[in-house]
């Protein structure tokens, strides 16, 4: 296939064959190599190929492209946006351990319930069927203190008492 057939194939949005630097005049390459160091991204790539040189091609194309040619994109990390919830959920240290029951029982569960430990972290505890107890930290890896825990099983011990279980 010559040249200008696989032009208009690319034009046209055949995309059954794949683009290459190769296939770039020393203009486009330069271009490339500009636009790259004026920090453009992937997507201003293939847009001003397409505006510019009226060279349309996918975006896995433009990204082989980048590859082939060497060139350096300086795109910004993007920071991930906080969430509401995460703003608001930031643990306050209260000094001390407290333990609810929740009226709607988690499924799966004979009674469950929150607890906020004495650094302001908190999480959902459980008592399965079985008798077995667990606990749910809402931070991931978050190990309450020996005396945090004495003090839930305490505080707990006496609710579920009072609660009648």
């Amino acid at each position: 296939m010559n040249r200008e057939k696989l032009g208009k194939r690319v034009l046209n949005g055949d995309t059954n064959s794949m683009f290459s630097a190769s296939k770039l005049t020393e203009e486009q390459k330069e271009a490339l190599q500009r636009w790259a160091a004026e920090g453009a991204t992937m997507a201003d790539l293939q847009r001003r190929l397409k505006d510019e040189f009226d060279l349309g091609i996918t975006y896995m194309d433009t990204r082989f492209l980048v590859l082939d040619l060497k060139l350096e994109l300086h795109e910004e990390a993007k920071v991930p946006e906080k969430k509401p919830e995460e703003i608001l959920e930031k643990p306050v240290p209260t000094g001390k351990v407290t333990v609810t029951i929740d009226e709607l029982v988690l499924p799966g569960a004979l009674v469950s319930g929150r607890v906020t430990f004495s650094d302001g972290e908190a999480g959902t505890w459980l008592i399965d069927q079985t008798g077995r107890p667990g606990l749910d930290p809402d931070s991931p890896n978050y190990r309450p203190t020996p005396e945090d825990i004495a003090e839930f099983q305490t505080q707990l011990r006496d609710l579920l008492r009072k609660k009648g279980y």
